[in-house]
């Protein structure tokens, strides 16, 4: 059963704060494993990705068998069926229409000074998306990595999908052909990130890597961020939904499980202002618990890591979602839009009790890789702009340059960096 806390309590503060500094996730030491592995990439390349492949996925491999050859792709989508074609299509051009109303403006003025400024958007060069592998890898995923950063312009966009034992999923390889994605490489691992990063004789480097993976794939991230850009590292999936006694309790105990299911780790909590419906709702979990596929690890999900929590009043519940700033908030309330006003701290949230967190993993059309373990207090989920960079733009004027020049001087003397103060003296000296 999942711990079930009440505002009223005196016990709740210190119940409240155990609930968000609980550990879920056993992460084990793997990053000297991952320093070694990608040294070992950088410094034999191809023959490195081979033999950690066949190590690890039991796949042997050659540089020209690296990759997916576009016959072998035309092979595996033509085993797709049409309705699964049909709801991965659907999908992938509501994420397309979503992520082009994102792409930014450039823009230029000229100011009081005489000096023209501004900026504008570029996409980076080459991307690369790391993809879980085997039959258990997410289409869905592929769209919501892949799709972004073709609208946002990258030219090139590479992805790794470890195929072990040789298992490969056919909507995988559609998801990346309807994404626009350029190269498919069957690898996996550490070892994909490294040769991601620093190239090898078969993989050109890209500019920035992104896309959800285990803990060594998460250790290899951290270790190459500088040298290319990274979107985030993820944690376990989280659902908070705030739900009053007029909702349907199955209703609200399926969103619960939804999360449930995808991770031992994953956590789920109600907040409502009726304790008899937080009683319904998880009566209503048990009972699905009994006939779920997943039921082993969605059972040990809300076991561990569950929660139904009692509030006073749904301001009160805005309030402690902002604490929780959950990764997915549905507000299954009769105002979805008025509280979701108060809830500033989310990755996504989904309005009113028709708006399950289930459409946006598919078909919503924002994203769902989104920031956990609280991070959406800083962080946003994934978009064109994370494929995007901000260059700046600055022209002087003669007049631009008496008019502002002199306070570059100054502040350059105040620094005692003589050659920047110099720089604009120059050029003020030769205007006279």
């Amino acid at each position: 059963m999942p711990v079930f806390l009440d505002t009223t309590s005196s016990e709740f503060e210190s119940a409240f704060q155990a609930l968000l500094s609980a550990k879920r996730e056993d992460s084990p030491d793997v990053d000297a494993t991952v320093a070694q592995i990608i040294d070992d990439v950088r410094s034999r390349g191809d023959a490195a990705v081979i033999e950690l492949t066949a190590k690890f996925d039991r796949l042997d491999l050659t540089p020209v068998t690296l990759t997916f050859s576009a016959e072998e792709i035309d092979t595996a989508v033509a085993q797709v069926s049409d309705t699964d074609r049909a709801a991965l299509e659907l999908a992938a051009e509501r994420i397309r229409a979503y992520h082009e109303k994102q792409m930014p403006e450039d823009h230029q003025w000229t100011d009081e000074a005489g000096a023209t400024l501004g900026w504008r958007w570029s996409a980076v060069s080459a991307a690369g998306l790391y993809v879980p592998g085997g039959l258990a890898s997410y289409p869905s995923s592929v769209l919501m990595n892949a799709i972004p950063a073709k609208v946002a312009g990258v030219q090139r966009l590479a992805i790794t999908v470890p195929t072990p034992d040789g298992q490969v999923n056919p909507l995988v390889l559609l998801a990346a052909r309807l994404s626009g994605v350029d190269e498919i490489y069957r690898i996996g691992g550490a070892q994909a990130i490294a040769a991601l990063a620093y190239g090898t004789a078969s993989i050109a480097p890209v500019d920035k890597i992104t896309g959800p993976g285990n803990a060594f794939v998460a250790a290899a991230k951290r270790r190459v961020f500088g040298k290319v850009g990274i979107d985030m590292i993820a944690g376990p999936s989280e659902i908070l939904v705030i739900a009053n006694k007029d909702n349907d309790p199955d209703w609200i105990a399926l969103d619960l499980l939804s999360q449930a299911e995808h991770d031992e780790s994953a956590q789920s909590i109600l907040i409502t202002d009726d304790a008899d419906f937080g009683q319904a709702v998880a009566q209503a979990v048990e009972k699905r618990l009994e006939t779920l596929q997943r039921r082993a690890i969605a059972g040990a999900s809300w076991r561990d890591f569950g929660a139904i929590i009692t509030v006073r009043d749904l301001d009160e519940a805005a309030a402690l979602s902002n604490r929780i700033a959950p990764e997915h908030l549905e507000l299954c309330v009769a105002d979805p839009v008025g509280l979701s006003e108060k809830t500033i701290h989310a990755g996504a949230i989904f309005l009113g009790q028709y708006t399950p967190e289930a459409i946006g993993d598919y078909v919503g059309g924002p994203n769902h890789v989104l920031p956990t373990a609280r991070s959406a207090r800083f962080s946003s989920g994934l978009s064109v702009m994370d494929f995007l960079k901000r260059t700046t733009l600055s022209q002087m004027t003669p007049d631009a340059l008496r008019a502002i020049g002199p306070a570059a001087e100054q502040l350059a003397q105040s620094e005692s960096l003589e050659a920047h103060g110099l720089s604009v003296t120059a050029r003020l000296n030769g205007l006279n």
